[in-house]
């Protein structure tokens, strides 16, 4: 399918978007709050011109009602004089001007009296130009005329220096928020782009590629660090099949042939006793065979989280109790020596069977791998508890494992050569490692000096 332009992808990014929907909701509240600032500047002005033509009338009119025309008369020849934008204008009851700095009646002072608004010319030296005038237009006693107003055009520019304020801001402003958007947008894609393009990669079978990363900390950042603890979770899971596949492939195919033989041999003899014999043997190795299987099966199901299911309070103390009940007695008829060291009561959220499974298996390879050449094993098990996590520690003296190896012994059938000589299957700290896993902890191994100090550290989640 063709991909589409960049600029049209640009712009139906989520972020070009969402840049988009915030500046026309900016856009309006500017406008808006701008708006009300105008009109409420334009009507204060107003309101000021009024009141101060409201106070001449009234001056002029006590004036009139004292002196009569002349003093009106008086009043608006001293005022016209004056450089104060007032405009004034006294004519008779058929309009010839008397006084005052207007030429004639405005048409629309006619009409009726009362507020009005009106152009008026006024003479400068580049010639005659039109202004805005504010006016009270009022009849007095006798049929004479007066318009007392307040020339408005400073107003009128004031405010439309407002408005074209506020129509450049608003320009600007939606200039830089699409410039804005675009730009945010642009480095979004150029992200996803990376992103896509890994994915694309690992699609086609390089799996050691990875997501870019910034250093930024944002939502992309924490995304592609998922998507990078994902792809090395797939990584290692992927080897751990190839190495389990090829450790099936060695380590089984030993007691296949071994079985085959035997039954061969019990065909080929004619002896009864020899047949039975065979078939025991074979329902020994297949017994070997299917707990090799099993736990294989277990420690997939953990890995996927299948396992998780029987989860509740346990007392890992009494846990650890009741598998030391089962093996001293093992240790003692070898000669050997056993101690346990556990609280009284240590709980935690976990499977009580798989907490058993786990201790048995760290026991079990401290009695056939924990001990000097011939001599009986000596191991210790002890259980420690603080306020965050329960440990249950299984230690041998025994040649131990060298520090490089901690880790891979860990590992699905993996056998050290000194440890090949004894029955196994190489499963039994993997299991362990596997239940650790499940519960959100893990197995430590570490140096006993001499010997092997195996560590089980499980949280004291809550069920």
């Amino acid at each position: 399918m063709p991909r589409a332009p960049w600029t049209l992808r640009l712009l139906r990014t989520s972020t070009f978007r969402l840049a988009a929907v915030y500046l026309v909701v900016f856009a309006l509240s500017v406008g808006a709050v701008l708006g009300y600032v105008y009109w409420q500047t334009l009507k204060l002005l107003d309101e000021q011109a009024e009141d101060t033509i409201a106070a001449e009338v009234q001056g002029i009119a006590e004036q009139y009602a004292l002196n009569g025309a002349p003093g009106v008369m008086a009043v608006i020849k001293s005022r016209s004089r004056l450089d104060t934008g007032g405009l004034y204008l006294l004519t008779t009851p058929v309009g010839k001007r008397m006084a005052g700095n207007l030429r004639a009646l405005p048409t629309v002072a006619l009409t009726k009296p009362g507020w009005i608004e009106f152009a008026f010319g006024v003479e400068t030296p580049g010639g005659l130009i039109k202004h805005r005038a504010r006016a009270y237009y009022t009849r007095l006693k006798g049929g004479y005329h007066l318009i007392i107003g307040r020339d408005i055009q400073q107003l009128r520019q004031f405010g439309r220096i407002i408005r074209n304020t506020l129509i450049w801001a608003l320009g600007l402003t939606g200039l830089l928020g699409i410039g804005g958007g675009l730009l945010l947008s642009r480095n979004f894609l150029r992200r996803i782009e990376a992103i896509t393009a890994t994915v694309r990669s690992i699609r086609a079978g390089k799996l050691a590629r990875r997501v870019p990363v910034d250093g930024s900390g944002d939502e992309l950042d924490r995304l592609s660090q998922a998507l990078n603890d994902m792809l090395d979770q797939i990584e290692r899971l992927m080897k751990g099949m190839r190495e389990v596949s090829s450790n099936i492939a060695h380590d089984l195919r030993t007691p296949l042939n071994r079985l085959r033989s035997q039954a061969e041999d019990a065909l080929r003899s004619g002896n009864p006793e020899e047949h039975r014999a065979a078939l025991e043997k074979t329902i020994e190795r297949a017994d070997e065979l299917l707990k090799t299987f099993n736990a294989l099966l277990f420690i997939a199901r953990a890995e996927a989280g299948q396992a998780a299911r029987g989860f509740g309070e346990v007392d890992a103390a009494a846990v650890a109790r009741d598998v030391a009940e089962l093996y001293q007695p093992i240790i003692e008829d070898e000669n050997g020596a056993f101690s346990l060291r556990a609280p009284d009561k240590a709980t935690l959220a976990a499977d009580r069977q798989l907490l058993a499974q786990a201790l048995v298996n760290l026991l079990d390879n401290a009695v056939k791998y924990g001990r000097k050449g011939d001599a009986p094993p000596d191991i210790e098990m002890a259980v420690e508890a603080d306020e965050h996590e329960v440990r249950l520690i299984v230690a041998d003296r025994g040649p131990g494992i060298p520090p490089d190896q901690s880790e891979h012994v860990k590992d699905r059938f993996v056998r050290l050569d000194k440890s090949r000589s004894r029955p196994g299957s190489g499963l039994g700290l993997s299991l362990v490692a596997s239940i650790a896993s499940l519960h959100k902890g893990e197995l430590k191994l570490e140096d006993n000096r001499p010997g092997l100090r195996a560590i089980l550290k499980l949280p004291r989640m809550r069920a």
